[in-house]
C-alpha cells in the first residue's frame, strides 16, 4: 500500500503536542524519562510527597538549586499531594482518569496497595499506557530491595568491568538510573505508537538492574561463552591494544585507538616513526599485541613521553589515527561541541547541556522546573470534581486520540 503524502509540518509543532502525562516520581530514572516527554511537547504533571521530591536536596549547585533538580525536571507542573488524604487520593485518580501516560517509580508494591497499580489503571482506562519503574522488576528474591544507582551498579557486575585494578570505583555520572529513563522513554513511546494502531494502552516495565544488564551484554556474553570476563583495566581497552591513555611531555594525556591493521601500519610509520614493529611478531594482529601488550603500550608511551602534546596532535591527525584528549569537567565547559541550552533558575538563565538529539522543534531556551506545588491550586481548580473532559475509559474513542489538556 502506498504511503499517504507527507504534510509539511506547522511551525512550532512538537510530537507529543496534547499528551498528557502523570507522573508519580522521585529521584533521576523516572524524572529523566517524563522531563524528555515534556520537551517533546507533553504535559507532565509532576506528583510530589508534602516535602518534595528529596532530589531537590541533593545539592545545591545551581544559584541554590538542585543540579539534579535543574537537569531533569524542566517544563513540569507540581503538585504536592499526600496520597493517604481521601480527597487528594480522589484528585490523583481524576488525572488518571483523563491521562494518556502514568509513570512511577515508588517502592515495590506502593501504587498496589494505593488501588493504582498499572493493571488495575488500564482495567478502568483501557487507552492508559502505564509505565513501571523498579529497582529489581516485579518478581524475583530480590523484588522488595532498595535499589540506587551506586547499588544496582554493584549488584550487575558494572564496577566489576571499570576503573582500574586496586579499589572498587563507582561509575562518575548516575548510569543505571539514566539509562533505566531512556528505556522506559523508548518503552512509552512504542506503547503510543502501538495505541495509535489499536486504540489500546499497554504497560511498560523497567528495572534498574535490568537496565543495567542489558549494558553488561558483552562481557556477560564473553564471560558466559567465551570463559573469562573483561577485568578492571583502567583506560585500556580489554580486547584491544594499542587502546589507552599516554602520557606526552608537557604532561597531556591522549587516549589513542587502533581499530585494525591499516590504521596499526600508518600508526607505526607517522606516530611513533618506528616502522620496524611492522615486522614483529609482537605487533603481528591486535591478537598479538593484546598478548603483548606491556611491550606494545611501553613502546608507544616511550615516543609519547618524548614529544608534546602538540606534535602529537599533529602526528596522529596526520595518521588519520582515532585520538581524544583526557578532560576534566572544566575543559568540557569550554569544549568547542558542547551544545548548550539557556534555562530560568532562581531569576538566573543558565547553561545546560542540551539534549543529544538535534530536532526541528527545539526552541533556544528550557523552561524551568517547576517550585514545589508550584501549580498545586491551578491544578486542584482545573481537576475539582465532575470535570466535563474526555474520559479515557472507553475503547471507542479512536485511536490516537488524547486526553490532554
Amino acid at each position: 500500500m502506498r504511503s499517504p503524502e507527507p504534510h509539511p509540518t506547522p511551525p512550532g509543532a512538537r510530537p507529543l503536542d496534547g499528551m498528557f502525562v502523570v507522573a508519580l516520581e522521585q529521584a533521576v530514572a523516572a524524572p529523566y524519562c517524563s522531563s524528555r516527554l515534556a520537551d517533546a511537547g507533553a504535559r507532565v504533571i509532576k506528583i510530589e510527597r508534602q516535602e518534595g521530591d528529596f532530589a531537590r536536596g541533593y545539592d545545591s549547585a545551581v544559584h541554590g538549586e538542585s543540579s539534579y533538580w535543574v537537569w531533569i525536571n524542566r517544563g513540569k507542573e507540581s503538585i504536592a499531594l499526600d496520597v493517604k488524604n481521601a480527597d487528594d487520593m480522589a484528585l490523583l485518580e481524576r488525572l488518571l482518569a483523563q491521562a494518556d501516560v502514568f509513570i512511577q517509580n515508588l517502592a515495590p508494591g506502593a501504587t498496589e496497595r494505593l488501588g493504582i497499580g498499572s493493571a488495575a489503571l488500564r482495567k478502568r482506562h483501557p487507552r492508559l499506557v502505564t509505565c513501571d519503574i523498579s529497582g529489581y522488576g516485579d518478581e524475583g528474591r530480590l523484588f522488595g530491595m532498595k535499589a540506587y544507582d551506586l547499588l544496582v551498579q554493584a549488584e550487575s557486575g558494572l564496577v566489576s568491568v571499570s576503573g582500574a585494578p586496586g579499589d572498587w570505583g563507582r561509575i562518575g555520572v548516575s548510569l543505571c538510573d539514566i539509562s533505566a529513563g531512556m528505556n522506559a522513554l523508548i518503552g512509552i513511546q512504542q506503547a503510543l505508537m502501538l495505541r495509535e494502531r489499536t486504540g489500546c494502552g499497554s504497560a511498560v516495565k523497567v528495572s534498574l538492574f535490568g537496565s543495567a544488564a542489558e549494558l553488561m551484554s558483552v562481557p556477560y556474553l564473553q564471560a558466559r561463552y567465551g570463559g573469562k570476563a573483561p577485568e578492571r583495566v583502567g583506560l585500556r581497552h580489554p580486547t584491544i591494544a594499542p587502546y589507552s591513555a599516554f602520557t606526552c611531555a608537557d604532561g597531556r594525556d591522549i587516549v589513542l585507538s587502533i581499530q585494525n591493521e591499516r590504521e596499526w601500519a600508518d600508526f607505526c610509520r607517522v606516530v611513533l616513526c618506528r616502522p620496524d614493529l611492522l615486522n614483529d611478531a609482537r605487533c603481528a594482529g591486535n591478537a598479538a599485541r593484546v598478548a603483548h601488550r606491556d611491550f606494545v603500550d611501553g613502546t608507544v608511551a616511550e615516543v609519547f613521553a618524548s614529544l608534546p602534546s602538540a606534535t602529537m596532535v599533529d602526528r596522529l591527525t596526520e595518521a588519520q589515527t582515532a585520538f581524544a584528549n583526557v578532560n576534566s569537567v572544566h575543559d568540557l565547559i569550554q569544549h568547542p561541541q558542547l551544545r548548550t541550552r539557556r534555562m530560568p533558575v532562581q531569576g538566573h538563565h543558565v547553561e545546560v547541556t542540551a539534549s543529544p538529539w538535534g530536532v526541528d522543534w527545539e526552541t533556544p531556551d528550557f523552561p524551568a522546573a517547576p517550585a514545589l506545588d508550584a501549580h498545586g491550586l491551578a491544578i486542584r481548580s482545573e481537576f475539582a470534581g465532575d470535570v466535563a473532559a474526555k474520559s479515557n475509559t472507553s475503547l471507542d474513542a479512536a485511536p490516537g486520540g488524547t486526553q490532554g489538556q
